[in-house]
């Protein structure tokens, strides 16, 4: 018996809230390069995790929201490791070192790599046409950034690219678990549940000065604690388990567009030759990734 192929359209209000995630996500580079300098990669990286952790935990008093069972409590701590304390740690120890739009690199094969964890995880079904139109969007991003750069990977590099793996997984998990708990449960679940430990590290390893710090610095911090660390995820992961995470996660290839045209506008750095002229390319591969046919089975 021949498999079939259907069309499979995301809906516009869950490809909304993932699009909400991305506009998020997008300032995070920004902030924390100009947070790193001045606080620290341990203090933005994990500090984060602390201010977000606070809210997360009054947000679920509020709502009185039960606690997570035995196998979701695990999802949970899988999802703690990968988004608030691993990526946010070594994207913060890489952006010591380079600029926001170089690190933008990392969110060039997140997305990818969300499809392949989400089918690995969840047995989500994507074609093999999918796959192609996700490759050559990835292909259109990494070429972009290595050709905006120096054209060359760095020791920085490879902090990001780990950032990248254990994100996107984060990110995949994160999202299977939204379709029992909700977006809100799940980020607020995972920073509760990495609160002590990124704190006490974060207070091991030494508080900078506050009376040095500029304005700009905080707000960078402030920014990735409360955006970037909650209320993006909140959107993200509920946009991802509403359209499908392999399809949906594509939307991301925006971000690091966006990131560059945010740190061009904040930290007045130089918007790299061509930036329009990919943004043009991706966007109907990512129309054709949402409009994949999905196989069914045989």
């Amino acid at each position: 018996m021949k498999t079939r192929d259907n069309v499979i359209k995301s809906p516009p209000g869950a490809l909304l809230l993932t699009l909400l995630g991305v506009i998020g996500f997008s300032g995070s580079m920004p902030a924390t390069r100009a947070a790193v300098p001045h606080l620290g990669a341990v203090t933005v990286g994990l500090g984060r995790a602390c201010v977000a952790g606070v809210l997360a935990a009054l947000v679920l008093v509020v709502t009185r929201s039960r606690s997570p069972s035995r196998h979701q409590l695990w999802g949970l701590v899988q999802v703690a490791l990968g988004v608030v304390i691993g990526f946010p740690l070594l994207t913060a120890r890489a952006l010591t070192h380079v600029p926001a739009s170089h690190a933008a690199l990392v969110v060039g094969l997140a997305p990818l790599l969300t499809a392949a964890w989400a089918v690995f995880r969840t047995g989500e079904r994507v074609s093999r046409w999918f796959w192609l139109v996700s490759t050559s969007a990835t292909l259109v991003v990494l070429t972009f950034c290595v050709i905006s750069g120096d054209g060359r990977l760095s020791t920085d590099d490879v902090w990001l690219l780990l950032a990248t793996v254990v994100v996107s997984y984060g990110y995949a998990e994160g999202a299977r678990l939204s379709r029992e708990l909700g977006g809100l449960r799940v980020i607020a679940w995972a920073l509760v549940i990495a609160w002590l430990p990124t704190c006490v590290f974060v207070v091991y390893c030494g508080l900078p000065d506050p009376a040095g710090v500029p304005l700009s610095a905080w707000l960078g911090f402030g920014y990735v604690s409360l955006v970037s660390m909650f209320l993006a995820f909140v959107v993200w992961y509920a946009g991802l388990a509403r359209a499908g995470i392999a399809r949906a996660s594509q939307l991301q290839l925006l971000q690091p567009l966006f990131s560059m045209l945010i740190a061009g506008w904040l930290l007045n750095e130089t918007l790299p030759r061509g930036l329009w002229l990919a943004l043009g390319a991706l966007l109907p591969l990512i129309v054709l990734a949402n409009r994949t046919r999905v196989p069914s089975a045989k």
